[in-house]
């Protein structure tokens, strides 16, 4: 394992990242080594087909849990999903920390083996920052979304994918948060 990849866990592992952020300011937390470079896709297009297949956690492959392990050695796998869309393979390794919360990381396959890509949590739509609630509201003052999930990324952004009643699939929006600054996303997140 490269020292940037050990030094990106060890910040991983020492910050407090599944505590949750005060509404009113967002602490990002380094994740570990994030692909970042996939081609984005309108969204107002519909998702792409996604191919699911559940894992137990006997058939998660060696290499993508011992990816999670080593981020958090106090996860308690629960289980995964493999999931290929756009000539992609994603793992989704779902886990729960020792103070119950639950935590999922995205792992990419890719030629040099899997990549985390985003780390994600739920969080309830009043525990967001303002400055990301603010920006979902300006664009849209009926927004409520039914779930949020806070998404981690490699260029230190954090994505709240909000979820619309009746639409569990795909975010009706997605606020991008990145150097104190919030913006409504026009085209969908890749990951």
């Amino acid at each position: 394992m490269s020292d940037r990849r050990n030094l990106a866990i060890h910040i991983f592992l020492a910050t407090p990242f599944v505590v949750a952020c005060s509404p009113s300011e967002v602490a990002p937390a380094p994740v570990p080594e994030i692909a970042e470079e996939v081609e984005e896709t309108e969204l107002t297009e519909p998702a792409p087909p996604v191919e699911i297949t559940d894992l137990s956690v006997s058939e998660i492959p060696d290499d993508v849990r011992a990816l999670v392990l080593a981020a958090v050695p106090d996860i308690k796998i629960a289980g995964a999903q493999r999931k290929a869309r756009d000539g992609r393979v994603y793992f989704d390794v779902e886990g729960e920390l020792p103070d119950g919360s639950e935590i999922e990381f995205d792992i990419l396959e890719t030629a040099n083996g899997p990549e985390v890509v985003e780390v994600q949590r739920d969080l309830d739509w009043a525990d967001i920052p303002v400055l990301a609630r603010d920006a979902a509201i300006a664009a849209n003052a009926d927004v409520a979304p039914v779930r949020v999930i806070e998404s981690r990324q490699a260029d230190d952004s954090i994505i709240y994918e909000l979820f619309a009643d009746g639409q569990p699939a795909d975010p009706a929006m997605e606020v991008r948060v990145k150097d104190g600054v919030a913006e409504v996303l026009s085209e969908r997140w890749p990951h």
